[in-house]
């Protein structure tokens, strides 16, 4: 059986991990790696007075499997010299081999049988690095971190994907901080939190190398996350990743968040220094509890706090929307949706999810649209996120959109809900319902696919591949069990 995505064709008659549900996966992959080669890697090039000439881009798809990536790349982007296609399974290696000829890419794509945190570390040297490293394993990408950000060349790209949605979510914070260095709390925002996470994660491995990255585009959708990161070169700089690292403040009654971060610039006469924060929490009270409800505050983090999105770099993604539709991918109209969606997005972390909070007051929901209009009324900004439909992304203080919600339920009793327990006076502020006309995106008016409804059955993450689990070269090599007749 031959499939076809993309420029790329597959033999699917061997026994080896593919998964069509990650389709959109690879469609943003390629349209975001095709508009940092056209627009940023070849700007920066010509800044430095160093011109492409030909084919002098590297990649590395460091967990290959089928060799789809690879074959992608290799097919639909330019100014590519090679490919590396890298797999530690014997099977898979031997099956990019035979996709590689189908595909007549003999002088494009390299299969490479190899471990892939070896692979990257032999490609430590300048003039080995890569400009582009691809990502994708089962489960996490934790252990290949260290030396991914060792193996991307200066100003080169990062891209990462991580499935272990279940230990960056919440479930197991011991489990997450083992691997990523940061503990979670169960949060409905919780999938921006594992983004945070993750690029906390990326610019601390980097910051060791007196390296430090750039995040151009961050997005949870389906069963896990992708994040897609440029990474410099700069002492100076990565000194300041600190200031772009801050704890959570999360109450579990009432669900109030409060961000403190860990480090801050000071300035004086002579220089700049860095030193540690000045707590100015305003969530906790004197007894260390919930200041609204006086319910326990839990804490999780460290957790990226800066900007997750590239603004200039997600416009040139979104110019997919001029493609002619003869050369659309195939989730074309889904990756227009969630850049668009992306682009709306205030650069504030995480959010709160909008019936969640009425559910505390115990209030019936209203339309999301008519809080969003009281936040825009007062003055203050508030979008919607592309992690969850629901979700409620603002600049306006906790105390206020307290307020919103007991000016909504000021009719009803609410004696016996949480709110009873709010200790701030009531209707502190004035808040206005009236619709506001910047309260409706783009992404609603124009009804653009957001959000993917599941297809079919077994939607989601496919078994992991058994290929060659028993390779004598591998460090998880399983003993095949002996026969008891065997035993003397």
């Amino acid at each position: 059986m031959i499939l076809q995505e993309g420029k790329a064709k597959l033999r699917l008659d061997k026994p080896v991990f593919y998964n069509p549900v990650q389709e959109f996966n690879r469609d943003l992959t390629y349209d975001c790696f095709l508009r940092f080669i056209q627009r940023i890697l070849c700007v920066m090039v010509h800044n430095l007075k160093i011109v492409l000439k030909g084919d002098s881009v590297r990649i590395l798809d460091a967990l290959s499997a089928t060799g789809l990536r690879a074959l992608r790349f290799a097919q639909e982007v330019e100014h590519v010299d090679f490919v590396l296609a890298n797999d530690f399974s014997e099977n898979a290696v031997q099956i990019i081999k035979d996709h590689i000829v189908l595909n007549g890419l003999e002088n494009k794509v390299i299969a490479n049988f190899g471990d892939a945190i070896e692979t990257m570390m032999n490609h430590r040297s300048i003039n080995k690095r890569f400009h582009a490293v691809d990502l994708d394993p089962y489960g996490s990408a934790s252990i290949f971190l260290d030396s991914a950000v060792q193996c991307v060349a200066e100003n080169g790209i990062l891209m990462v994907t991580c499935t272990d949605m279940a230990v960056l979510c919440g479930n197991t914070p011991e489990t997450c901080y083992n691997k990523y260095g940061s503990t979670t709390v169960r949060m409905k925002c919780c999938h921006e939190l594992a983004l945070r996470i993750l690029l906390r994660s990326i610019d601390s491995h980097a910051n060791r190398y007196s390296r430090y990255v750039e995040p151009l585009l961050s997005i949870s959708v389906d069963f896990y996350i992708r994040v897609f990161v440029r990474v410099h070169t700069g002492a100076r700089m990565a000194k300041e990743s600190g200031t772009k690292v801050g704890n959570v403040l999360v109450c579990s009654g009432c669900h109030s968040m409060e961000i403190t971060p860990i480090l801050r610039k000071a300035k004086d006469e002579i220089s700049l220094k860095f030193c540690a924060s000045v707590v100015r929490q305003t969530l906790m009270g004197a007894e260390n509890k919930c200041i609204h409800c006086g319910s326990s505050v839990h804490q999780a983090g460290p957790i990226y706090i800066g900007p997750i999105h590239s603004r200039p770099f997600v416009k040139l993604s979104y110019s997919i929307e001029n493609t002619p539709e003869e050369e659309r991918l195939g989730t074309h109209n889904r990756l227009l949706g969630v850049l668009t969606n992306v682009s709306e997005e205030l650069d504030v972390p995480l959010y709160y999810e909008h019936d969640q909070l009425f559910n505390v007051v115990k209030c019936s929901v209203p339309k999301l649209i008519a809080v969003k209009s009281a936040i825009l009324n007062a003055g203050y900004k508030v979008s919607g996120s592309h992690c969850n439909p629901r979700a409620l992304k603002t600049d306006a203080p906790t105390s206020f959109l307290w307020d919103i919600y007991i000016n909504r339920q000021k009719s009803v009793e609410f004696v016996k809900s949480i709110l009873w327990e709010i200790k701030f006076g009531l209707f502190r502020s004035e808040v206005n319902f009236q619709l506001h006309p910047k309260a409706t995106f783009q992404t609603k008016t124009d009804q653009m696919v957001r959000f993917q409804c599941n297809k079919g059955k077994n939607w989601g993450p496919k078994a992991k591949a058994k290929g060659s689990i028993n390779s004598t070269y591998a460090s998880f090599y399983v003993k095949k069990k002996i026969p008891e007749d065997s035993v003397e």
